[in-house]
């Protein structure tokens, strides 16, 4: 199936035709628990019937008509992206990797706007992952991303995760345009950044005249049972991307900024031929809409109290489990060793699942998972890692 596509994926040799909320079905009929979600995308599982009627409808309609015209849907959506984010605006993007893009753009024209043009650099977080395109990728910190495509953007860095005495001192010393973080960092094995480090971060940012971006590509737009992760601290960044679930698997992201920041681009600054269309934003209606008055956001709190309970229960009986990770509804399970065999096995016994950061098999079930779901799931944990 791959003889015209380029090998940059390692893909399953098994094709998926269908799927019911967080179930989907290969063409040999086998059935598989989605403990994935497209890697954090479908937030409403699989055939979800308000999105289909939704789209169904929209492509009767109009699919696209660029951002040189109005659509009904725009203002809808960024209005509640802002309400739920505590922000003010929203750029909307195809993808994560280019809601990124947008905050590295932004935060270098706010500080030439301010006088302050020397200010270029950027300073992340080891272990971060900010997608793959020349601006995003500068700031991912595994090299093995960064290495085959340098050189890259000049002038950024990183600190130690957690370090919060590294962090205020490479602010202070760099005075680089902004601090790009994620509250939990997925790709590197679901791990959180500390309460403590967060507001830190949040200080010495204001000290220093630093934007903060928070990268919540993957934790947001309600995973953890919050609207954005960095709620849970008490924190409102600057600037905060959103993209996955955002649209219910359609491709879709966001830049959130802050009331002041809101003036910094002026039109013909940046764009996008494709982002915000009327289909995308559509889809985006129909999650925020659950999100906000469908109960879907205490949902997601119910099903990882639930899962955190479970996990928690197979700790105490396995002891290859050597550490529980995250929130809501992206967690990770950290092995003492054979991760790579158990995600294998755990996808033959029919659960999805992923492995990240070495030794991490991580979770993140679309927010329809019902309880029922849940339990099944940690069953087959169960009985694979007991195996193993």
């Amino acid at each position: 199936m791959d003889e015209h596509v380029l090998h940059t994926y390692q893909r399953a040799e098994e094709v998926f035709v269908s799927g019911n909320g967080a179930e989907i079905v290969d063409a040999s009929g086998k059935q598989y628990l989605d403990f994935l979600g497209g890697i954090a995308v479908s937030a409403l599982g699989h055939a979800h019937p308000g999105l289909t009627a939704a789209l169904r409808d929209q492509v009767g309609k109009v699919v696209h008509v660029s951002n040189l015209f109005r659509h009904p849907y725009t203002e809808e959506v960024a209005t509640r992206l802002a309400r739920l984010s505590g922000l003010e605006a929203v750029f909307f993007t195809n993808s994560g990797a280019e809601a990124n893009e947008a905050a590295l753009k932004i935060a270098r024209k706010f500080h030439k706007n301010a006088g302050n043009p020397e200010r270029t650099g950027f300073i992340a977080i080891e272990g971060g992952f900010h997608g793959r395109t020349l601006g995003a990728l500068s700031l991912t910190h595994n090299a093995k991303y960064r290495a085959p495509f340098e050189p890259l953007v000049p002038g950024c860095s990183w600190v130690p995760a957690n370090d919060v005495a590294a962090l205020e001192s490479a602010l202070r010393r760099e005075r680089p345009a902004a601090l790009v973080l994620e509250p939990i960092q997925g790709e590197a094995g679901v791990r959180e950044l500390t309460r403590e480090f967060l507001r830190a971060a949040r200080r010495t940012c204001d000290a220093t005249g630093t934007l903060l971006v928070h990268d919540e590509v993957q934790g947001g737009c309600g995973r953890t049972g919050q609207f954005l992760a960095g709620d849970a601290a008490s924190v409102k960044p600057d600037i905060v991307t959103l993209a996955k679930p955002i649209a219910a698997g359609l491709p879709m992201g966001a830049c959130v900024v802050s009331k002041g920041l809101v003036d910094t681009l002026q039109p013909g600054d940046h764009g996008s031929t494709f982002a915000g269309g009327p289909l995308v934003c559509r889809a985006a209606l129909v999650f925020l809409r659950e999100l906000e008055e469908g109960g879907l956001m205490q949902q997601v709190a119910e099903r990882g109290t639930q899962l955190r309970a479970g996990l928690e229960g197979l700790q105490r009986e396995i002891p290859l489990i050597s550490e529980l990770r995250g929130r809501g509804l992206i967690q990770g399970v950290r092995l003492a060793r054979g991760a790579e065999d158990a995600q294998r096995e755990l996808y033959r016994a029919g659960l999805i699942t992923n492995r990240t950061g070495g030794d991490v098999i991580r979770l993140l079930p679309p927010y329809v998972i019902t309880p029922a779901q849940i339990a099944r799931g940690l069953d087959i944990l169960r009985e694979v890692l007991r195996a193993l």
